[in-house]
């Protein structure tokens, strides 16, 4: 069967907000929603990073992850650092760094039964395509984050 890239692009954006519906109910008993958990695994893995660099991410505009980023503060996950001139970095703090384990425990599960159905030749094939689709980012001409 030829499939129209409509209909695959259809496929992924399916996928992806299964992906997200699940991983928002699942993490809700952590107090958590997947955009919070995901600045918590992307500050994990970018320390000190900047509020635009987060933003860009976790797919959300500055003013938007801004306003996610003080709540966060808020309630102890995340601290905000001064940086170089006008600069604010951020860090995971303890809580947010148990929260963000915690949490990757149950999108690793969540994901694995995503996908159980694919073999692991398949998976990697499948990741390998949307490598491949995606790219270099055409706005600076890097990797996809």
């Amino acid at each position: 069967m030829k499939r129209r890239p409509a209909e695959v692009g259809l496929a992924v954006k399916r996928l992806q907000h299964r992906h997200h519906r699940a991983l928002n109910r699942a993490l809700a008993p952590l107090g958590l929603s997947v955009v919070q958990w995901d600045t918590l695994r992307h500050l994990h893995e970018n320390p000190d990073a900047s509020l635009h660099h987060l933003a860009v991410l976790t797919f959300q505009t500055d003013q938007s992850f801004g306003s996610l980023a003080g709540r966060m503060v808020d309630r102890g996950l995340i601290e905000r650092l001064s940086g170089p001139g006008r600069a604010v970095r951020h860090r995971i703090t303890e809580e947010g760094a148990r929260l963000r384990a915690e949490g990757q425990v149950i999108a690793d599960g969540l994901l694995a039964s995503s996908f159980q159905n694919l073999s692991a030749a398949e998976l990697d094939q499948l990741g390998a395509l949307l490598d491949k689709v995606l790219g270099p980012d055409p706005a600076n001409g890097a990797a996809h984050p």
